[in-house]
């Protein structure tokens, strides 16, 4: 039976949700030289176009339309063929089926845009824009079935992502190591520093991704209730102190903290506590985002020292956060939180432990594998990489022919 107020919460959390790709362009805008700041903001934000085109007419009955053996939705649904104001019990009674649709339509367009920070200032759009879609179809769609979808083979096993952790943050972070793999270096990068352009603006950004997180982990409740209330507060608490022990490892170990060490802390920290937000207690939540801001603060130290051009480090921070996360949930979940979940290690169920690390493994060797030869298709088929010339010239210009800032 519909619920208004379940409805009215989760049509709330969908524009909340909407509003990350925007926050995300505007991160990763700022992070980048001047001249490529538009077109790095503009693969962010045609996703918004493409991927809702594509979850329309195929993305959403890949990852949610009837069970084909566990592994992808059938074509029932295509176009949104039945899709109407009905609610759908086996995803959410009380709210139409259109609006539980168009929730998970935002996460779909969110997680190809994160790929594009491992490959910033290097890649044609026209290139990025097929690959997108092209990896969508083949990733994104089947991972959702696996991990969310009725009858999907992961969930069914009893692996636990509240919201995102494997489906969202570990297939970008394998994307995005297969891309860096495939593309290669910035010209001169190891040669010398290249500088964030805008730091105020990744600021801004920050903090648009961690209004929208709100809506990405607590309507993941797909109600407004209890168990919304959980992933809200720990959505919070793993984010602060993710920005905290990020803030402080960078404080000893480098000697002064950053701006953007404390924008890449907390959202380390979110990406992290996403899959375990609605299975874990506030003393968790913090547990898990300290660990975070621990383990992606040396990942993106370590990226550095190898001199691994993950641009916008999208493989230390939501590769490994989504990892990560995943992984502690077999730790901190508890019952008790959430009854439709289960119990972790901590909370007497070592088997928990093992049920993660096979959703870890086979999603992100999937992710990994298809993303790679994504790659190289597209590659062989209309090249990736921008010429020298326009590499040296920029995104702004050689693909858009505009610039950011008057002289």
């Amino acid at each position: 039976m519909i619920q208004s107020g379940d409805t009215a919460f989760m049509l709330v959390c969908a524009a909340l949700v909407l509003l990350m790709t925007p926050g995300l362009a505007l991160f990763y805008g700022g992070m980048v030289r001047r001249k490529n700041v538009l077109g790095t903001i503009m693969q962010s934000f045609i996703m918004i176009s493409l991927i809702s085109f594509e979850w329309v007419y195929l993305g959403y009955t890949m990852s949610f339309g009837p069970d084909i053996k566990g592994l992808v939705g059938s074509l029932a649904w295509a176009g949104l063929s039945g899709v109407g104001v009905a609610p759908n019990p086996d995803y959410a009674p009380t709210i139409p089926h259109n609006v539980f649709m168009i929730y998970q339509c935002m996460f779909a367009v969110i997680t190809p845009a994160l790929i594009s920070g491992a490959f910033a200032e290097r890649v044609r759009f026209g290139s990025f824009a097929v690959f997108s879609v092209a990896w969508a179809v083949l990733v994104y769609n089947p991972v959702c079935h696996w991990v969310w979808g009725a009858g999907g083979w992961l969930k069914t096993l009893g692996v636990l992502d509240f919201a995102g952790g494997l489906v969202v943050h570990l297939t970008c972070g394998m994307a995005a190591l297969a891309s860096v793999m495939v593309i290669g270096a910035r010209r001169d990068h190891g040669k010398r520093q290249f500088f964030p352009h805008n730091l105020p603006m990744t600021l801004l950004g920050t903090g648009l991704l961690w209004f929208g997180w709100f809506g990405f982990n607590g309507g993941s409740a797909l109600a407004a209730d209890g168990l919304a209330a959980n992933a809200f507060i720990a959505t919070h608490l793993g984010g602060m102190a993710g920005m905290a022990m990020w803030t402080a490892m960078e404080w000893l170990y480098q000697g002064k903290p950053t701006t953007l060490g404390a924008a890449s802390g907390a959202v380390a920290g979110l990406a992290t506590i996403t899959p375990a937000a609605g299975f874990v207690g506030p003393n968790s939540a913090v547990c898990i985002g300290l660990l975070a801001g621990l383990c992606c603060y040396f990942a993106v130290v370590f990226k550095s020292r190898m001199r691994f051009d993950d641009s916008l480090d999208v493989v230390g921070i939501h590769g490994l956060g989504g990892l990560l996360g995943t992984f502690l949930a077999g730790f901190f979940a508890s019952t008790a939180i959430n009854p439709a979940g289960a119990d972790g290690l901590f909370f007497g169920n070592a088997s928990q432990v093992g049920i993660q690390a096979l959703g870890i493994v086979a999603v992100g060797g999937y992710a990994f594998v298809v993303s790679y030869v994504l790659l190289k298709i597209v590659n062989a088929l209309m090249g990736l990489r921008l010429s020298p010339d326009a590499e040296g010239v920029g995104l702004d210009v050689s693909e858009h022919n505009e610039t950011a800032y008057s002289e």
